[in-house]
């Protein structure tokens, strides 16, 4: 072992505070034989990019952070794409390979079970998951029905004219119902709104229906999840892990990969400005990033990369899961200081391409040729570039991953559904809740409309809608409720407090 290399990444991971202990470093087949590359725990809410061909290691570098980050106190959200992650809730379980990694990297390794909570865009495997509507966005819907420019203009337009006329928009019968009065007996309101065509509104209903067979009628709804409660600590002091598994939604990548997005940007309006903290309130796993980005519109990109930069301050970190760095863009990249590359394969001109770039992302090392070395390393070894305590990068360093503490394969069927007849949350959230709406109130407007009031001679009777909106008591508790309602970040809204 190049004894430079050691005195190097010793240096380079010094910390002063609790850090975690990401493994040693190697050259060529040796290793330190003590665990060395650490990342301050004061830096977590500073992003970070786990990365990597398929096979290499990347799922269980996430669990090794995860737990860690459970056991200083840390809440964790992260998204499980195959049922891997949900033996982080049970020990781990020792044999030759786990023993022959602790003895190559020093590790003391002890079997330990972490706090955790299964969370479910379907119900089957955790607690319901549901936001409303309204809460979603036109922006984040817009990219979940695969909307173009001109589809999304016009679902914004319906946001807007829902807004102003006190119509709350929580599941799609509101939505719906919605669309069909202005394109019918309220096509008059839309004056001052712009015009929308029964093309256009027929393309949302199909691409709405498209989605209701994916599952969204579970989905959209209330109650609306409660992001609190994945920011718990448990009475032993270790952060709660929740799960979202999401094996049965794997071929719905757009509902899975918006629905973690609208949670950062609820996350961003809830939480208060922290700025600097011994560690962070919440570190957020963004597994299978790539498919966030896909087909991505630019307003989209960039209320991504806003979200990103600006939840720091809330004390929230959030790591991007993917294959390689292009895939995430560039001025999200940018702010990712912390960087766990595993290997990359070079099969194709356009596998060398990608990998010339991703070397190109780290700094210059004095130790490893990037290029040469990302192809080389084996399963749980990773190119490891860290933020020290003052926020400087590290220099890079090949690295053998220490094994995680808790279970490296899934829980059984038997032991997730014995977790899940406990877990409060599944009960919380089994019930969905159908109060009254958009779709109610358009019902009861065509209930006590005349046919024809203009049969009457003057004016037009107002409809029972507009006689509660236009009245004086409606209007004291709308702006005492919150105002105006105000859309911000990915279309989440900053106006009447959540139901508690």
């Amino acid at each position: 072992m190049d004894e430079k290399l050691v005195a190097a990444c010793r240096a380079a991971f010094e910390s002063t505070g609790p850090a975690l202990t990401l493994g040693a470093p190697i050259s060529g087949k040796e290793c330190a034989h003590e665990p060395l590359v650490r990342v301050p725990l004061a830096m977590m809410n500073r992003h970070g990019l786990i990365a990597g061909a398929t096979g290499t290691g990347k799922t269980k570098t996430l669990q090794l952070l995860a737990e860690q980050l459970s056991a200083a106190g840390v809440p964790v959200f992260l998204a499980d794409m195959k049922g891997d992650l949900s033996g982080i809730g049970a020990p781990g379980e020792a044999n030759d390979k786990v023993e022959q990694r602790a003895k190559e990297t020093g590790w003391k390794w002890t079997p330990s079970p972490f706090p955790v909570e299964f969370l479910s865009l379907t119900a089957t495997r955790g607690a319901q998951l549901r936001a409303t509507v309204s809460s979603f966005g036109p922006l984040l819907l817009s990219k979940v029905l695969d909307l173009n420019d001109t589809q999304a203009g016009v679902l914004a337009l319906v946001f807007k004219y829902c807004d102003d006329r006190a119509l709350e928009l929580l599941d799609f019968a509101d939505l719906r119902a919605v669309l069909e009065h202005l394109t019918g007996a309220g096509a008059a309101d839309l004056k001052g709104y712009g015009g929308i065509s029964k093309t256009t509104v027929g393309v949302l209903q199909r691409k709405m229906v498209e989605l209701e067979q994916q599952g969204a009628l579970a989905f959209f709804g209330e109650p609306e999840f409660d992001l609190h409660d994945m920011m718990q600590v448990e009475r032993d002091g270790r952060g709660l892990v929740s799960i979202l598994e999401l094996q049965d939604t794997q071929d719905k990548p757009a509902l899975f990969s918006t629905f973690m997005m609208w949670m950062l940007a609820r996350l961003y309006n809830e939480l208060p400005e922290v700025g600097d903290v011994d560690k962070p309130k919440l570190v957020f796993f963004f597994d299978e990033a790539h498919l966030l980005f896909n087909g991505a519109s630019k307003a989209f990109l960039e209320q991504v990369e806003q979200v990103v930069r600006l939840i720091r301050s809330k004390g929230v970190g959030v790591f991007f899961v993917t294959q390689t760095p292009k895939d995430v863009p560039a001025d999200v990249l940018a702010q990712l200081g912390h960087r766990v590359q595993h290997a990359l394969r070079a099969f194709t001109p356009n596998d060398q391409k990608a990998l010339s770039a991703t070397a190109k992302t780290f700094p210059k090392s004095s130790f490893y040729d990037l290029e040469e070395t990302l192809t080389t390393l084996g399963i749980g070894e990773a190119m490891v570039t860290v933020l020290s305590a003052k926020g400087v990068p590290s220099q890079p360093f090949a690295t053998r991953l220490i094994p995680p503490a808790s279970r490296m394969a899934p829980l059984t069927d038997a032991e997730l559904q014995q977790r899940l007849a406990s877990s409060s949350q599944v009960r919380k959230y089994r019930e969905a809740v159908n109060r009254v709406s958009a779709e109610e109130k358009l019902e009861g407007q065509a209930a006590t409309t005349p046919a024809t009031p203009a049969a009457r001679g003057g004016r037009p009777a107002p409809s029972t809608l507009e006689t509660i909106l236009r009245s004086p008591v409606t209007r004291s508790v709308a702006v005492t409720i919150s105002g105006a309602i105000t859309r911000t970040l990915m279309g989440a809204i900053l106006g009447p407090r959540r139901r508690r």
